[in-house]
């Protein structure tokens, strides 16, 4: 947690420039495309990276589908897991993230500009609402990271129970899966140390619909899950 708070101090004058900048932004969305707001959202990770001391490598980049929708389906480890897979991400994606973490400070502004989905945990019709969400944004052509898991308990390298549920868009959706194994993003703010850390970010091979049509949820999140595990444990 120490690298948490020092990045907030020391980043503070960026904190204030990007918030007021991101609520201009939202307030006269027609003015800015796409890619100009996800240029913004990856600046302030860029920030939040150097403040921080924090180095990601990256692989497999090239398994991204060079053209329509899909859904990036993650390991989940701590605050930082959603800033490295962007930062190594160059075409506008977006997040799906819990509703009440997405309202504090800066979170809330970085969720809007990337057009992010929020999942209220607490009220299922609402999730079953998000989720069908989702799932037409990325049969429009839209690219968004989901983790599974659920949220994150201090599990580090070690994959928790993934849950089916998260699944249903991806089968509603009918668009390709590319898993992604995150490699000691937990260290950054977990850990309490300023020492320049490394984390990696593998993007996997995509899994095409007609792979899975024919599977449920629970088939594919153990599909999913294991190709996470496997890549975890090849490049840790």
């Amino acid at each position: 947690m120490l690298r948490y708070y020092f990045d907030i101090i020391i980043s503070l004058p960026h904190i204030i420039y990007y918030i007021l900048k991101i609520r201009y932004i939202m307030r006269h969305q027609e003015r800015y495309s796409e890619e100009y707001r996800y240029r913004v959202a990856c600046n302030m990770v860029k920030i939040v990276m150097r403040h921080g001391r924090v180095k990601t490598l990256y692989f497999g980049k090239e398994n991204l589908p060079e053209e329509g929708g899909y859904l990036m389906y993650s390991n989940h480890q701590g605050r930082f897991d959603s800033l490295g897979i962007i930062n190594g991400h160059e075409k506008p994606c977006s997040i799906v993230i819990d509703a009440i973490r997405s309202r504090m400070i800066l979170v809330t502004e970085f969720t809007d500009v990337l057009d992010g989905i929020r999942l209220d945990k607490t009220d299922m019709k609402n999730q079953v609402k998000s989720i069908k969400l989702l799932a037409d944004r990325v049969a429009a052509g839209k690219r968004y990271i989901i983790f599974p898991e659920g949220g994150h308990n201090h599990n580090q390298n070690n994959l928790q129970e993934f849950l089916p549920g998260a699944f249903k868009a991806a089968l509603w959706s009918k668009q390709p899966i590319v898993p992604v194994a995150l490699i000691d993003s937990y260290v950054p703010f977990e850990i309490n140390s300023l020492r320049t850390v490394t984390t990696k970010v593998v993007f996997l091979r995509p899994v095409q619909y007609d792979e899975y049509k024919d599977m449920s949820t629970k088939e594919l999140s153990e599909m999913i899950k294991s190709m996470i595990g496997e890549a975890i444990a090849n490049y840790s």
